[in-house]
């Protein structure tokens, strides 16, 4: 079982944990998300904190008790403050531009790719900058490799969609003889 699986969850004052009929909800100021729990894993919530138990002994008991605690840690500190992914769109002629809830990208295709944000997510477009912010690590992760997935940087020019703190590697090219 995970070490970290083992102790306490502290929740901080501003945050509310429910946990029962099979459900986890994280309560904060602004965002409340909720999540369905395993039938090996049991959580309660107390004075101390939350603490996530195997129901029994099995290897998968003992694996998804630290990954639950992972998750719990994870909506918590999501309903505090929003999780933020920044993309960078490089490349001559690329762009991309925000219509309503939609992302509208310009990639070199022969046609526009559409690609709509999410329920509890926003998304902000600053020029060639894309950021991405929500409570849900989860689904601000997954949004935002789908925004990199429609033009990944390519290694000789490094054009494409890439993470800010992504580094590419780049390939040298043809040689002149």
């Amino acid at each position: 079982m995970s070490r970290l699986a083992k102790k306490p969850i502290p929740v901080p004052a501003k945050v509310t944990v429910t946990a029962g009929d099979g459900t986890l909800t994280v309560k904060g100021a602004k965002e409340t998300l909720t999540k369905s729990v395993h039938s090996f894993v049991d959580i309660a919530v107390d004075a101390e904190g939350v603490k996530i138990t195997p129901k029994n002994t099995s290897k998968l008991s003992r694996a998804l008790t630290g990954t639950f605690a992972a998750h719990v840690r994870a909506m918590i500190k999501g309903v505090e403050t929003p999780f933020k992914k920044t993309l960078v769109l490089s490349g001559v002629g690329y762009k991309v531009e925000q219509k309503g809830k939609d992302l509208v990208f310009v990639v070199g295709f022969s046609h526009p790719v559409t690609l709509a944000v999410p329920e509890g997510l926003t998304a902000a477009v600053a020029k060639n900058v894309i950021t991405v912010e929500g409570a849900d690590k989860q689904k601000v992760g997954q949004f935002a490799a789908e925004i990199r997935s429609v033009k990944p940087p390519e290694p000789y020019l490094g054009k494409g969609i890439k993470y800010e703190d992504e580094v590419i590697r780049r390939k040298q090219g043809k040689k002149a003889v």
